[in-house]
């Protein structure tokens, strides 16, 4: 089995709706999304011959999504009140509307997920809320 391993980070805030706890606050997290494409064999020809992707490929659509939530205010569907995001709106602020808890372990799925759609043999997704604690997702 070969294991490929890619990352890319991004910066945003988020809240946990119903926590009790620190979490339950706006702050912030330098997330990291490491990623492992497996595959039991090479590709056997062309430009790519001998691997099981190119990394120049796997590196850019990880550092896309990354994007997709970078500098942004990442919050679960239904958990702030119209009020508060029309407010948030009128200034400009770039907000992200989910269906999920925004938790490290959801958003190891999430990425998972969409790696998966892009046709990539995804082993596991690995998302690190600090550099000590992070959540795996793997299927």
């Amino acid at each position: 089995m070969y294991i490929l391993k890619a990352e890319a980070a991004f910066d945003s805030a988020h809240f946990l709706s119903g926590y009790n706890g620190k979490c339950a606050n706006l702050h912030g997290h330098r997330w990291v999304i490491s990623a492992e494409i497996a595959s039991e064999s090479l590709i056997s020809e062309g430009q790519c011959r001998g691997m099981v992707t190119d990394f120049g490929d796997i590196r850019r659509d990880l550092k896309n999504l990354a994007e997709e939530f970078d500098h942004a205010f990442i919050y679960e569907n239904g958990t702030l009140k119209s009020t508060t995001v029309a407010a948030l709106n009128e200034e400009n602020f770039r907000l992200i509307k989910v269906d999920f808890r925004p938790t490290a372990e959801n958003f190891a799925e999430y990425f998972y997920n969409r790696l998966s759609q892009m046709g990539y043999n995804v082993g596991s997704v690995t998302v690190y809320e600090t550099p000590n604690n992070s959540a795996t997702f793997m299927d």
